[in-house]
């Protein structure tokens, strides 16, 4: 279908990686953005202003925006605790799904969404904002083509000052406990930084190991006791004789998307033949070998069509009537889903889990 014109809704702005996905949206030659939608009006106003969205395309109705706009696709950005409802509302409506991470509050919600959209012969996408970051992309081509032998272990550090950071004020300060607890990020349901961000490194490590799944999970959290959730997690996943660690933070001394806290976040990859260190929004990567044991800086790759945005690749995948691959498919995330529900059990259990691998 090279000159259909796929028409895509935007219904749920509580996460607000909406604005980025409808940008992608908005900006793509064979989409048309129908309708957006949210219950409170305020929270679409930046969009509307910023892409001069008329009237007539803005709903605060979710079924009433389906109905009267007939998208083709519809993106959804809703609390982590609610993706499976919301996916169970919209799929019988005929429509093909983009989910804005994590997949879901757990493995159970993220089954039914698959199955959801299974019922209805759409397509499902997990965009994981991580997946289209230069660094990453490159040091998965970098592992494709062998250049550090075979992949032994991923550790990972990602995280942010705070999920609802004042960051319009430059004189903000740490959210105090009472605003952080009327937040759906400290939702027990779907909430917290285990889940915040945990999804990120274990569904790139996946798609780093080739759909490899871990052995065993051990896991530990913390944080202020007063809080429903944990703001810090360190993972640790078995593959093989090797273990890999991920480590989730909320309250880094700076946002890594303006300046990089220390530890850095993003990915170290060691192989057999080398080390890879990806972090998040740089420039370049650095890969070590035998060759190059001091370490060697390359740029990182530019991103081609159609694999620069989730937006832009999923209309490719529907197009060309291709298989959703690598961390935004069903498939990788549900790993990924897998290793945090572990992870999650594991640090309430106070032990070692085994990783189930169906």
């Amino acid at each position: 279908m090279p000159n259909k014109k796929w028409r895509i809704a935007g219904i749920n702005f509580d996460f607000r990686h909406m604005d980025h996905l409808l940008a992608f949206s908005f900006a793509a030659k064979n989409a048309e953005v129908v309708g957006i939608c949210h219950e409170d009006a305020a929270e679409m106003q930046d969009v509307i202003r910023t892409h001069g969205v008329p009237d007539e395309k803005v709903y605060t109705d979710w079924q009433r925006c389906i109905e009267e706009t007939r998208p083709d696709i519809v993106i959804l950005c809703p609390a982590s605790g609610v993706h499976a409802e919301w996916v169970e509302k919209v799929a019988p409506y005929g429509v093909h799904v983009i989910i804005e991470k994590p997949f879901a509050a757990d493995l159970a919600q993220a089954d039914r969404m698959i199955a959801a959209m299974k019922k209805a012969r759409r397509r499902l996408a997990v965009n994981w904002p991580l997946a289209w970051y230069p660094p990453h992309v490159t040091a998965h081509r970098l592992l494709s083509e062998g250049r550090i032998g075979k992949l032994q272990e991923v550790h990972f550090y990602d995280g942010n000052r705070s999920p609802i950071w004042d960051r319009a004020n430059p004189k903000a300060v740490a959210p105090t406990i009472a605003e952080r607890k009327r937040s759906w990020f400290y939702d027990p349901v779907g909430g917290g930084a285990l889940i915040d961000y945990l999804g990120y490194g274990a569904t790139l490590a996946t798609w780093y190991f080739g759909g490899r799944k871990p052995s065993e999970i051990t896991a530990v959290t913390a944080g202020p006791s007063a809080l429903p959730v944990e703001e810090q997690s360190v993972t640790v996943a078995r593959y093989g004789d090797w273990l890999s660690t991920f480590q989730t933070r909320w309250g880094t001394f700076t946002d890594p998307w303006l300046d990089q806290p220390q530890p850095k976040c993003g990915f170290v990859l060691k192989g057999s033949e080398g080390t890879i260190a990806n972090y998040d929004y740089e420039e370049t990567v650095r890969i070590q070998t035998a060759r190059n044991p001091g370490g060697k800086i390359i740029k990182v790759d530019t991103l081609r069509r159609p694999n620069q945005n989730p937006v832009q690749y999923f209309l490719h995948c529907l197009e060309k009537g291709e298989k959703v691959k690598g961390p935004i498919s069903p498939e990788y995330s549900r790993i990924g889903q897998q290793i945090v529900d572990t992870a999650i059990a594991s640090a309430r259990a106070g032990r070692t889990l085994a990783f189930a691998q169906s």
